[in-house]
């Protein structure tokens, strides 16, 4: 009997050691994941930004050229081709080292902050086996893009400020490197001065990265149900838009495909507070400090819209989705093909 009573006396002991250890492998299972997100993403981040960055000066240059004065472009080729004859092709390079850091920072807190939403969301919203449909994955999609706006924000500022250096001028003469603009920007605003253009950034991100994620879903899951990928794939739906499986082990034209025409989305739709952006973000910083009055977004757009109409918000669109398609279809391919390499 004591036997029988010491054997039942140990029994709630080992199910909580069971269950401690249940929870030490989950945790320690979601840092491992979480660790690929961040490998991973940055990685394809910064080899997508590599592709694009010589479009993506060109944007910026047509997006900031000051709306009261003529336009010093006529449109992206005639960029293009001015500042290749004053900078030369690595001059189109300017400033890379904080968009490599910011593209790194930017894919790998999109992909890790869109699985935790996506955790988040199913343990909220369904058993932990069914997966999740098309419009909460955009949902996700759009939480992992305001969630990163916050972080990309003081990069894209100082990436916008070494892009254009013509409205620098004076600081660009005496070799201007992103650690002078940062001091300069500290200096002349403070800590809130990163942030400027914040609206712009989480307006871009949001929208853009449900359309993003979105986009990608949807096109895989359109290979998977009509071209015969294998089942896999990335999440592909049924008829009441709930996934199948997941995109990892589509073909890789496939791949590239569903990610340049995500890329192409996240970049068109929402355009315009990018352009608001780039403008707020390349203003002489010793200008807005002697003005003592801070242009808003609202007043941005405003005067972008009185003065240069919808052309102007688009201004450098065509350039922006067409450097977009590769870019993403190599972020997108690049770290499908390391998670699927290390699983």
């Amino acid at each position: 009997m004591e036997a029988a009573q010491e054997a039942l006396d140990k029994v709630p002991e080992q199910s909580s050691q069971m269950e401690i250890m249940d929870v030490g492998t989950a945790s320690s299972s979601q840092v491992a994941e979480a660790a690929k997100d961040i490998a991973f993403g940055s990685v394809a981040g910064i080899v997508g930004k590599f592709v694009e960055y010589p479009f993506d000066t060109v944007k910026v240059r047509l997006q900031s050229q000051p709306e009261n004065l003529p336009l010093r472009y006529r449109g992206p080729l005639d960029c293009f081709q001015q500042s290749f004859r004053q900078d030369g092709f690595l001059g189109l390079y300017r400033g890379i080292s904080a968009p490599l850091a910011g593209a790194a920072i930017e894919i790998s807190s999109m992909f890790l902050s869109y699985r935790l939403a996506q955790n988040a969301l199913q343990a909220a919203m369904l058993p932990s086996k069914e997966p999740l449909p098309l419009p909460a994955l955009v949902v996700c999609g759009g939480a992992a893009g305001a969630f990163t706006s916050y972080l990309l924000t003081p990069i894209e500022l100082i990436k916008c400020k070494m892009q254009v250096p013509s409205q620098q001028s004076s600081m660009m003469k005496h070799g201007s490197g992103p650690l002078i603009l940062i001091t300069s920007v500290y200096r002349h605003e403070g800590l809130r001065g990163f942030w400027r253009g914040q609206l712009g950034t989480l307006i871009r991100e949001t929208g853009g990265s449900a359309a993003w994620f979105g986009s990608y879903e949807s096109i895989s899951a359109l290979f998977q149900r009509f071209v015969g990928s294998p089942s896999k794939s990335i999440n592909s739906f049924t008829d009441d838009n709930t996934p199948l499986a997941t995109p990892s082990s589509l073909p890789v034209y496939q791949q590239m495909l569903a990610g340049a025409v995500a890329g192409m989305s996240y970049n068109f739709l929402f355009y315009p507070a990018d352009t608001i952006k780039s403008v707020m973000q390349t203003e002489e910083i010793g200008l807005i400090a002697s003005i003592g009055q801070k242009k808003t977004f609202l007043s941005v757009g405003r005067a972008l819209w009185m003065q240069q109409g919808l052309k102007g918000l688009y201004r450098g669109c065509g350039i922006t989705v067409g450097r977009s398609a590769p870019s993403s279809a190599f972020i997108f391919t690049i770290y499908e093909g390391l998670k699927n390499a290390f699983s």
